[in-house]
């Protein structure tokens, strides 16, 4: 495993050149100076993968225009190439990606190459196995992008909330969900919510995994695993989905001063379920208290008192700054004292 104090420097292979991804390689060639003066490392962008094609950069060189790339050729060999502490996956999360994006961060993490990813679908199918990689290789893998963008969820749920007697979770980690549902509640249709919310840069151009609940259900799934141990691809979901009869409820819940949430919940009382509903939050609520695409977890500690995170930018640079957060996780030198 590489060495967290070994060199200020580290290597970064990028997977993925979407939204995301250029947000992501923009920050890090624009930004270096200021990361390594507040953070104490200053990650290089080395190479950036696509699916037929990729490109290798010398140190602060931008990334250049496609047509000037090379031939892909295979991740084994990028990483050696570029002496890679970090491969970063902002792949779509999609089933056609699930396999690509699952057989790279096995063979990443098993060479003690870390892994942050923003994609799901593996993190779903292949939990186990990431784990096991990540450990015979004494290597990190961070999925703050995968769980609510710039939102610090797993975070606290990796960490934040250990030794707390966290024992449930009710979160509304969608943000297109929270901002299409406040739309109908003004008087919307759904199509006209949902096509602000793309105007926006909130929704994706197909939001069905939005609105259906199933994205909703897929973060509180990790965030699970990272609290009680679940397997993911275990879990039962039941969802209830934001469709065209959904108007009707949230205009009647704003008449009475509530608002409508797309509400995904878990418990360490009932394993390995996860129920996305929409409900009707009144004040005083942190989910009533969501504007726009706003996103927020309750993590459910009794002892020690419920702790909520709230906010984050649901957008692609949200998801490029925690992609950001997690490298600088895995990479930034260990110091004594608070630091």
């Amino acid at each position: 495993m590489p060495s967290p104090d070994a060199g200020t420097d580290p290597a970064v292979v990028l997977s993925g050149y979407g939204p995301v991804g250029r947000a992501y390689a923009e920050r890090l060639l624009t930004q270096g100076e200021g990361v390594a003066r507040d953070h104490g490392v200053r990650p290089r962008l080395a190479a950036v993968r696509v699916g037929s094609a990729q490109t290798l950069l010398s140190d602060g060189e931008p990334v250049p225009a496609r047509t000037a790339w090379a031939p892909l050729t295979s991740l084994e060999r990028t990483l050696d190439r570029t002496g890679a502490r970090v491969l970063v996956q902002a792949l779509p999360s999609s089933p056609q990606a699930r396999q690509q994006a699952a057989e790279e961060a096995v063979l990443a993490l098993g060479r003690g190459v870390h892994v942050v990813t923003a994609a799901k679908s593996h993190l779903l199918s292949h939990w186990k196995e990431l784990g096991e990689a990540a450990r015979a290789g004494g290597s990190l893998i961070r999925i703050s992008g995968a769980t609510g963008a710039a939102l610090p969820a797993a975070d606290l749920a990796r960490t934040g909330v250990r030794g707390l007697g966290c024992r449930s979770v009710r979160a509304c980690p969608n943000g297109t969900a929270t901002f299409v549902l406040d739309r109908l509640a003004a008087g919307d249709a759904l199509d006209q919510a949902v096509r602000e919310a793309q105007r926006r840069g909130i929704a994706e151009a197909d939001p069905t995994a939005d609105l259906s609940g199933s994205d909703a259900a897929t973060k509180v799934r990790l965030l699970a695993a990272l609290l009680w141990g679940w397997e993911p691809s275990a879990v039962r979901v039941s969802t209830e989905a934001v469709d065209a009869r959904t108007g009707r409820a949230a205009v009647a819940a704003a008449a009475r001063g509530h608002r409508l949430r797309a509400v995904a919940s878990a418990s360490a009382d009932r394993p390995l379920v996860v129920e996305v509903r929409l409900e009707q939050t009144a004040p005083g609520d942190p989910l009533h208290a969501l504007t726009g695409p706003e996103k927020a977890v309750v993590y459910g500690c009794p002892d020690a008192g419920d702790i909520t995170v709230s906010g984050g930018r649901s957008s692609p640079l949200g998801a490029a700054l925690a992609l950001l957060r997690d490298t600088l996780d895995v990479t930034a030198p260990h110091r004594y004292g608070f630091a």
